[in-house]
């Protein structure tokens, strides 16, 4: 099976003192262990490299760009990117419109496109209630700790 990787799942699985942390390591460990396919965008570690230079008063990691390359250049190894297409932005011009998507919940909307798009039915992530507007379109949100 094939799943896309929640920025929140790349955050958690990151950074040590991260309370998600010991939640996502196992998970993705045994999900890789059953020979599912872990995915990622471009947008997801665009919002990772975010979050992690972001300051810590701001609720970010507050990582120099040095000291965050490393951990892009893990996750990009263990989470192959699905590749970036024009083909997304109808999918979700579609969902933003008939789901009435507003404000930020647009770049949620931005990965539900591309999973559809790219046949993937599957999202891991801590906000499994952000996704589960897309259940009729074929998309199953995974709680981390349920797996």
């Amino acid at each position: 099976m094939s799943y896309l990787i929640d920025t929140n799942i790349l955050l958690g699985f990151s950074y040590p003192a991260d309370p998600r942390y010991q939640i996502v390591r196992p998970a993705t460990r045994e999900l890789l262990a059953n020979g599912d396919q872990l995915k990622a965008t471009s947008q997801n570690f665009a919002e990772f490299w975010n979050v992690s230079t972001r300051l810590a008063d701001r609720n970010g990691f507050g990582q120099a760009p040095l000291e965050t390359v490393p951990l892009l250049q893990e996750l990009e190894q263990l989470f192959p990117l699905l590749p970036d297409s024009s083909g997304v932005y109808p999918v979700w011009k579609r969902l933003v419109i008939d789901y009435e998507v507003l404000g930020a919940k647009v770049h949620d909307a931005r990965l539900a496109a591309a999973m559809i798009f790219h046949g993937v039915k599957h999202i891991l992530t801590f906000n499994t209630k952000d996704f589960t507007r897309y259940a009729s379109e074929g998309i199953t949100a995974i709680a981390p700790i349920t797996v």
